[in-house]
């Protein structure tokens, strides 16, 4: 059985002695799990990135018509040196 108490403490849990038997006795088995792939000769294997056959889905990624700043500020109301000009919002 494994013990969980540093587990425990570090979760800041208040686990009865019962809580802490039965969850160290699921996390020993789930670690004998985990060393039980240990074993797989998985030489020659690929790694999988995912299990769905999806390759990209996104479109290409292609330039379009740029706006230039003075297309861009032809719609502010107000402007100084080429920037938009806002109210203050801090006085």
């Amino acid at each position: 059985m494994l013990d969980i108490q540093k587990y425990e403490a570090a979760a800041m849990l208040d686990l009865s002695d019962g809580e802490r038997a039965e969850i160290g006795q699921c996390a020993a088995a789930l670690l004998e799990s985990f060393d039980a792939l240990g074993f797989i000769n998985t030489d020659g294997v690929s790694p999988l990135v995912s299990v769905l056959d999806l390759h990209n889905i996104l479109r290409e990624d292609e330039a379009g018509k740029l706006i230039t700043r003075d297309e861009l500020m032809a719609n502010a109301q107000e402007q100084y040196d080429g920037y938009f000009r806002v109210p203050g919002t801090i006085e």
